[in-house]
């Protein structure tokens, strides 16, 4: 493992390759919401399909990459199992006093905060990305690359999916994009604060991880597909479909990437 100064440094040398690798991968994910929205009228038509589709890639981000990527990080599989919960649970609070502060003495309030429940789970997501990118450039520039790579590759679908549950929410494009732009600022922290304190953060990784993991689960279950269910008539079994595409191209992404 490549030794880090004891201090952060702007001109540490593997410091600017984990700058430079979590910036332009943070580019590319967004590349595919970008294309999205530049046939925004299309995607507009189709946005309840791209619902399904990133209800499936969280599921498939969350059971094929992210959990098994924490239980093969720790010989404490409870422990990380507890995390996946805490992150279930983080959200599903965080759910109820967005709602509360937004419907508060507002009688009748159909305010869904499944959109902000997204950008909070991506942002998380994004932020846990940066670090596993620091720490891999810890190990050396072949790994730090491969890495890369295999992260953000599964974020394309993710990414893809995320900006259509926005448009399907009515947000409009140029606050879909910068928001997403907010979000990806989270890889460069997680990847700064991971360099930063790269002796310390290893070991609760894999808790991080699998909290990750938890906040995709409820998200998918809890938001997305019952969004779905409630307005894909008569189009269910193409729904599910296209859930299970999401599932699948994420799953592919992982494979491709070394996962």
């Amino acid at each position: 493992m490549r030794s880090s100064s004891s201090g952060l440094s702007f001109f540490d040398f593997m410091f600017t390759e984990i700058l430079i690798a979590s910036i332009v991968g943070s580019v590319i994910a967004l590349v595919g919401g970008l294309l999205l929205l530049w046939k925004e009228d299309f995607a507009k038509k189709i946005s309840l399909f791209l619902v399904s589709f990133a209800a499936g890639s969280l599921m498939g981000a969350a059971f094929f990459h992210l959990l098994p990527e924490a239980l093969e990080a720790t010989d404490d599989v409870h422990s990380a199992l507890l995390w996946l919960v805490g992150g279930i649970l983080v959200l599903f609070l965080f759910e109820k006093l967005l709602k509360w502060y937004h419907c508060h003495n507002k009688g009748e309030c159909e305010y869904h905060t499944f959109s902000s429940a997204v950008l909070f789970g991506d942002t998380v997501h994004n932020f846990i990305d940066g670090v596993v990118i620091a720490l891999s450039f810890g190990l050396g520039t072949d790994v730090g690359i491969a890495t890369t790579i295999a992260v953000f590759l599964h974020e394309i679908p993710q990414e893809i999916g995320d900006f259509g549950v926005l448009l399907h929410a009515g947000w409009e494009k140029r606050k879909i994009i910068l928001v997403n732009l907010g979000t990806a600022v989270a890889t460069i922290v997680g990847a700064t604060i991971g360099y930063a304190a790269l002796p310390y953060v290893t070991p609760i990784l894999p808790h991080l991880i699998g909290f990750s993991a938890g906040t995709f689960i409820y998200i998918a279950v809890s938001d997305l597909m019952p969004e779905v269910r409630h307005k894909s008539r008569p189009k269910e079994f193409l729904h599910f479909l296209t859930i299970l595409l999401g599932i699948l191209v994420v799953a592919g992404f992982d494979l491709i990437g070394g996962h």
